[in-house]
């Protein structure tokens, strides 16, 4: 980092921090939002990706996000205070002249592979050509050992891994340890009351 990045980063100081909400496709992202705009937060969105049947309450998303493998990033200073959903392949093309608390999705990998698969048929889309389970799910775990330890590497990103079925589960235990994470910026008793627990449509067979 540049003398004159580092400046930057002192002069905005952590506690003036981006929340990131991430994780891999399916992951429980758009829960997690719509939990935080519950709880207080200001998001930063754009709605141009319309609610449909596979995400029924709005994908929450902010479409330059997409870009930024192409280095545009002049808008994450509008994130300040403010909350962004950006999926885990993003993540390490996050300039280094902010802070971030980032709120980690995770959940078990054969409902996330399961959601993608229906997701596909709801919408009619043909995924023969697609690579195979096995192909994506080690192509998932590998990709997630990786941003795992680039997260850890990077001092100017907190993250907290929050379960998307703890959510479900102890909605209002799970949002107290995010609420924590975020020094109290939202508040997490009016956050459970978005938990749908009728669109957990991919539960693991045990």
């Amino acid at each position: 980092m540049t003398s004159l990045r580092a400046f930057i980063k002192k002069l905005i100081g952590k506690n003036d921090f981006i929340t990131v909400v991430s994780g891999l496709p399916r992951s429980g992202t758009s829960m997690m939002m719509s939990a935080l705009h519950a709880g207080g937060m200001s998001l930063l969105v754009d709605h141009v990706r319309q609610a449909d049947k596979n995400n029924p309450k709005g994908y929450f998303e902010f479409e330059p996000v997409k870009r930024l493998p192409q280095g545009e990033s002049g808008w994450i200073k509008d994130a300040q205070g403010k909350a962004v959903k950006i999926i885990s392949s993003l993540l390490t093309f996050l300039p280094e002249d902010f802070h971030y608390r980032i709120i980690f999705m995770e959940r078990d990998l054969e409902e996330i592979l399961a959601s993608q698969q229906h997701m596909l048929e709801r919408t009619g889309k043909d995924s023969s050509q697609s690579i195979s389970i096995d192909q994506m799910r080690e192509s998932y775990r590998e990709h997630l050992t990786e941003v795992s330890t680039w997260l850890q590497e990077k001092d100017w990103i907190q993250c907290l891994f929050v379960n998307y079925n703890e959510v479900l589960c102890e909605p209002e235990r799970a949002f107290i340890r995010v609420s924590t994470f975020l020094a109290n910026r939202v508040d997490p008793h009016m956050m459970p009351d978005v938990v749908d627990i009728s669109l957990y449509r991919e539960k693991k067979e045990v």
